[in-house]
């Protein structure tokens, strides 16, 4: 997957929440790492994928499917704050764990990686992982960027109406 419009999308994003909120010369870096983990705990939360206790089932897949594009917002968010954003794109992805309950444990840990490295091989890791998280849910490449567009465009109409 060629990630140079997203990272231009969102760079456009991150561009406007910073002169909006006057946040120019503010690292961002470890906000949008926990709002990445939450985001990721919003993700796991809709898919329902560890509550062994409950026989209710997974959000219908186009919940999920928002729910995965906002990590990809931050995701995308810290690569551009690295300067990463010429050096990484999706290629075939390898499924390593078994389940999508040890796919979020590994994303857990490569966000926690990547939070203390900050380096392009901890970036690519997580970033990776998260695409294949999102191959493990069912979601396509173009699936991914058409929800990723217009999840875009409602963070744009939120930042106007004061969000």
């Amino acid at each position: 997957m060629d990630l140079r419009e997203l990272f231009e999308m969102q760079k456009g994003l991150d561009e406007h929440i910073a002169k909006t909120h006057q946040l120019q010369t503010d690292s961002l870096i470890s906000r949008k790492v926990l709002a990445l983990l939450v985001e990721l705990g919003e993700l796991a939360n809709e898919t329902r994928c560890f509550k062994f206790w409950s026989v209710k089932g997974a959000s219908p897949k186009e919940v999920i499917l928002e729910e995965f594009v906002d990590g990809v917002h931050f995701i995308l968010s810290l690569g551009l704050d690295c300067a990463f954003d010429h050096n990484v794109h999706i290629e075939d992805l390898v499924l390593v764990e078994e389940n999508v309950t040890n796919q979020f444990l590994t994303m857990y840990e490569t966000v926690h990686r990547f939070s203390g490295e900050r380096t392009l091989d901890a970036y690519r890791h997580m970033l990776e992982s998260y695409f294949v998280l999102g191959k493990m849910l069912g979601f396509s490449s173009e699936e991914i960027k058409e929800a990723y567009i217009s999840k875009n465009e409602v963070n744009y109409k939120r930042q106007k109406e004061g969000y």
